[in-house]
């Protein structure tokens, strides 16, 4: 009877649709904190498919006029972001979205993102047999780290041009 059990318990989990056995689950979201006039930004954090391969279709928020996925890649050794339709949730597989890969773009913020507040979104997620999940995610701002590659103004306040 043994090898019965964890069969039942898979059969169970998937047939259960409700929120308490998600099956994409979402760890250390975080967003930017912008400054003023600044009008857009990213959310980051880590996904997990536990069941199939699902993909991230979607996002919502009111904290901006629209969000999307991004994705940073080199091309021609020059670094682009574009949008992209969806990110690959490999069953049991870990996605990180993060700085200088996937990602999500807020674009036309309501207001500035302070640190210590939250930015609550709801992620899409399409799974295999075409269930649809909506997950709400509450990401807490932070703080900019000062950009240590940040280059300072030539003496006299003017750029060089080479």
């Amino acid at each position: 009877m043994r090898p019965l059990f964890p069969s039942l318990l898979a059969a169970f989990a998937f047939a259960t649709a409700s929120s308490a056995f998600a099956h994409v689950t979402v760890s250390n979201p975080w967003a930017r904190a912008t400054v003023a006039q600044q009008q857009a930004s990213g959310v980051f954090m880590e996904l997990r498919s536990a069941h199939d391969n699902a993909q991230l279709v979607g996002v919502k928020t009111d904290a901006a006029s629209s969000a999307e996925v991004h994705e940073m890649r080199m091309e021609d050794n020059v670094m682009k972001m574009r949008a992209v339709p969806s990110v690959s949730l490999p069953s049991g597989q870990t996605v990180s979205l993060k700085p200088g890969g996937y990602h999500i773009m807020l674009m036309g913020l309501k207001k500035p993102l302070t640190a210590g507040e939250n930015v609550d979104l709801t992620l899409e997620v399409l799974h295999a047999d075409g269930a649809k999940e909506s997950i709400a995610v509450s990401a807490p701002v932070r703080a900019l780290a000062p950009a240590a590659s940040a280059h300072p103004p030539a003496s006299g306040g003017h750029q060089h041009q080479h």
